[in-house]
């Protein structure tokens, strides 16, 4: 198919093309519902692509398709649902000023990526709020911002991973011409933008695709219900439908980057994968445009294929989450062992996470009885996402504890260095730079009763797996919704704005020395040299940085032998610079002078590097 053909496509003739693909159909026909009533019949082709072009209307038109004569529904391809899940769609003029035509992202190997909700970012939850914000967050060092998804879905308040129209920008937090403000400033400021989409399944309420009976099959099933059908009988208009998708949000919307929602969920058995597929597509927008175009996958599987070059036969996404490294990390610092953390626990493990990414790579899980992953050695670490907090880890706690309400706040410092200080490609998670306070829970606004009750019934059973203490709050309150929106007066204040120094500074760092830049798994070494202390090491040609780190709550002394030259100390958590009580630790040393042993402080951080 051409590119921008699904959903309604305005023209400045004042004339529009509506397209549907629904094969199964008998008839269909365009029903303008305001500002006047009128019904235009679609054709259909021998593909079972249903067209209309209505002339002299304007945007904002409100429609929807009437299926074999009978009943409305809204546009599969919506670019604007106004009135809800449940309303017309409107029709779109997708003319912007745009102002970033010499805009170009920087290389993916140095990106930092910082995800965030609309809706609890500010208190006024829309796109254009957050303009204001993005000079402090390039300030912090951040250069990717990545938004969960806005696909339209049910009521005010959502995660978005309940969106049921790929096409439609969430109209509460702006739509898609607030989306294009967003995006142009981001790029002014030098941020690249992240969309989370969600091709694995459609949120329950909304979705009128099952009335199609094509884009779904009970082939396979899912957390969510029956599958997207990527590989049965009607599959190809399925798989144009997500393609087209892909080229939405980059050619239409100006974004950067797609963050695809566990991929493990997709199932597609045919000789061409339709994750290749898509990056084929980004790709081919990435040459129309110019820019780059990455696509980056959430998998559950440790299967390196997803990036691996099509050559080899590998998928040909361009990178992927690596959840092995924040399950490694979240378990040395916070000692749980429930659900999929009892795989995890012991330091070593994470030290295994600095030199390889995949800590199962083939090896036997006992959380899951049987073995899990592959080797991933020879793809590049600059390939891996990794985090120590994020939606999920945070928002799938029955409470919705931060790092913040679970550890002391030398804690939360070493938290941030573990991340910043390792090969991969970090994410930090919205408030987590000044150790926001208010939790970060799981919300709805469903109109269903009987799915509002099956949604609470459900996390209650999630959370027993992981033995969660206390009484999770109810999703559907706004309560819960307002409660998880960031405090920003808490930034700049107290142990707040140290902490947010402290991650200035390390990212900082992390632009700055070589040792540090170079995102290679190679050029490093971990080793746990005491009980509870980690011992990094990273170099690139002459540039050589030593960093430990104590996760025990007690002092450790240690050894250490950092080689030959001079070493002078770069970092040091526990200088009152960053709300530490001070440091005993020597500034530098020479080989003549090497201590005999170092005194690390409950939780330290500290970071030598070679003198040349």
């Amino acid at each position: 198919m051409n590119r921008s053909t699904l959903g309604a496509v305005y023209h400045s003739d004042r004339s529009c093309a509506f397209t549907l693909w629904a094969p199964l159909l008998k008839q269909a026909a365009v029903h303008l519902v305001a500002p006047e009533d009128r019904l235009i019949p679609m054709t259909r082709d021998e593909r079972g692509y249903w067209r209309a072009t209505v002339t002299g209307i304007d945007p904002g038109v409100r429609y929807f398709y009437q299926w074999n004569g009978e009943i409305d529904r809204p546009d599969p391809a919506s670019h604007s649902q106004p009135q809800g899940v449940h309303g017309p769609s409107a029709v779109v003029d997708h003319a912007f000023a745009w102002s970033d035509a010499g805009w170009r992202s920087l290389p993916l190997a140095q990106w930092v990526m910082y995800e965030l909700h609309i809706g609890t970012f500010t208190p006024e939850g829309t796109f254009d709020a957050i303009i204001p914000r993005l000079p402090e967050l390039r300030e912090l060092g951040v250069n990717a911002l990545e938004l969960m998804p806005v696909a339209q879905f049910p009521g005010q308040r959502n995660w978005g991973y309940d969106g049921v129209y790929p096409y439609a920008v969430q109209h509460s937090y702006g739509g898609v011409a607030g989306l294009k403000r967003l995006v142009d400033a981001c790029h002014r400021e030098g941020l690249a933008v992240i969309m989370d989409v969600v091709y694995n399944h459609l949120g329950p309420e909304g979705n009128y695709l099952w009335g199609l009976g094509t884009y779904f099959t009970d082939r396979y099933r899912t957390p969510w219900g029956d599958a997207v059908n990527y590989d049965g009988p009607h599959s190809p208009g399925v798989r144009e439908y997500m393609v087209e998708n892909v080229r939405y949000w980059f050619e239409t919307c100006h974004c950067d980057a797609l963050r695809l929602d566990a991929v493990h969920a997709i199932y597609d058995f045919g000789a061409r994968h339709i994750l290749a597929e898509l990056a084929e597509a980004a790709a081919h927008c990435g040459r129309r445009s110019g820019r780059s175009c990455h696509l980056i996958a959430e998998s559950d599987l440790n299967d390196p294929r997803l990036i691996r070059s099509p050559d080899i036969g590998g998928y040909g996404l361009d990178a992927q989450w690596s959840d092995d490294f924040h399950h490694a990390l979240h378990t040395v610092l916070t000692g749980e062992r429930h659900g999929y953390y009892e795989d995890f626990g012991a330091l070593e493990l994470l030290a295994q996470a600095y030199c390889q990414p995949f800590v199962y790579a083939g090896d036997y899980s006992a959380h899951r009885q049987r073995f899990h992953g592959a080797d991933a050695a020879d793809c590049p670490a600059w390939r891996f996402v990794v985090c120590s907090q994020n939606h999920d880890q945070v928002g799938n706690r029955a409470l919705g504890e931060r790092l913040s309400g679970l550890l002391p706040f030398p804690a939360l410092k070493l938290a941030a260095a573990a991340v910043l200080l390792s090969p991969y490609l970090p994410l930090l998670f919205m408030g987590e730079e000044y150790g926001e306070l208010r939790p970060f829970q799981y919300f709805i606004s469903h109109g269903d009763p009987a799915l509002i009750e099956n949604v609470r019934e459900g996390r209650k059973q999630e959370f027993m797996a992981f033995h969660a203490a206390g009484e999770a709050p109810d999703p559907q309150s706004e309560a819960t919704f307002q409660g998880s929106k960031l405090q920003w007066e808490l930034r700049q204040t107290g142990q707040h704005g140290r902490l947010r120094a402290f991650y200035r500074e390390l990212l900082r760092l992390r632009r700055e020395l070589p040792a540090l830049t170079h995102l290679d798994n190679a050029s490093l070494t971990a080793t746990v040299i005491a009980p509870g202390v980690l011992e990094l090491r990273r170099w690139c040609n002459e540039s050589r940085v030593a960093i430990w780190m104590n996760f025990a709550a007690e002092p450790a002394t240690v050894t250490v032998q950092p080689g030959a030259g001079a070493w002078r100390k770069q970092l040091d958590a526990a200088d009152s610079v960053w709300g530490g009580d001070g440091s005993a630790l020597p500034m530098q040393w020479t080989d003549g002078n090497l201590p005999n042993a170092l005194m690390l402080p409950a939780y330290a951080v500290v970071v030598y590097i070679a003198e040349r």
